[in-house]
């Protein structure tokens, strides 16, 4: 008889459930709203509907209460996130949906690029390998000289490599401001960052789109919540194959709502991302020093 999964796993499982939901969510309302306005206008709403959000505990621990430890590294953090967000939005408005989540997944490979240069960690050769089979899986979903690369697509890179950017300014605050702080800072900071370009590119908003942009709020809040809740039941080599099937999951739905034809290419594309980001967990997980071994 088999074993059966380990209760933490099983947890984590539904976790990641509902992370996939509202992640594919969050994807189904940008290309919505991109629609009837343009990127500049969507990312202000959607940060500033989170700002909202998080009222309450501006009010419930008064603004000493969320004061930053490090308010250098959250503007640079948040301008690199601001600028990720920027081409994430606009390339799904423009681009299979698929093809800009296989993209999106690069985000690991950029972060321990961006790490060495930030944190001063090493480039291993698990990070190395990561790096080609990312580069490569890019490579095969983009195809340049067989298929043209629009602008719409290097956007979709330059939104991974800026949120790659912000994951790594995520980590320089771990012990220096609570998970919470960072959350508030990201709304705070990038609501004024965008405010001129979306009020000089406003578009009037119906209705419609107003409920799409509270879907967009809620489901990235809630995303990033379930995930980081999974991620404390299991560990990264459980948690990251599934949050991977967002990219087929995706497909699907963009197949049968939008008429996208399912790319065999950005499929393989995303399984050399995937390969790579996946060696390079097992890997350093396995390494001496790592938080398994001093757990």
């Amino acid at each position: 008889m088999p074993d059966r999964p380990a209760p933490s796993v099983v947890i984590a499982a539904a976790w990641m459930a509902g992370a996939l939901v509202f992640f594919t969510l969050m994807a189904v309302a940008s290309r919505e709203m991109s629609h009837s306005m343009g990127t500049f206008q969507i990312v202000f709403i959607r940060y500033g509907l989170s700002l909202l959000m998080l009222a309450p505990f501006v009010l419930r621990n008064g603004w000493s209460g969320v004061r930053t430890g490090n308010l250098k590294v959250q503007i640079l953090r948040n301008l690199s996130s601001y600028i990720g967000g920027l081409g994430w939005f606009y390339a799904i408005g423009v681009l299979p949906l698929a093809f800009v989540l296989a993209v999106e997944f690069t985000a690991p490979v950029w972060v321990a690029i961006l790490a060495v240069w930030w944190l001063g960690e090493r480039l291993t050769a698990a990070r190395i390998v990561a790096l080609a089979l990312g580069l490569a899986g890019i490579l095969v979903i983009l195809r340049p000289g067989f298929e043209a690369v629009s602008w719409a697509m290097l956007a979709s890179v330059v939104g991974a490599i800026g949120f790659a950017g912000s994951h790594v300014g995520a980590k320089k605050l771990a012990g220096v401001d609570r998970p919470i702080l960072v959350v508030f800072y990201m709304a705070l900071l990038q609501v004024p960052m965008g405010a001129i370009p979306a009020i000089l590119t406003w578009q009037p908003i119906t209705g419609y789109a107003w409920g799409w942009a509270v879907v967009l709020a809620l489901a990235a809040t809630l995303g990033h919540l379930f995930l980081n809740r999974a991620f404390q039941r299991a560990d990264a080599t459980v948690v990251v194959p599934m949050d991977f099937l967002r990219v087929p999951l995706i497909a699907v739905i963009a197949w049968a709502a939008y008429e996208e034809a399912i790319d065999a290419w950005v499929m393989l594309g995303a399984f050399f991302i995937f390969a790579g980001n996946y060696f390079m967990i097992r890997r350093e997980r396995a390494a001496p020093g790592s938080d398994r071994d001093r757990s």
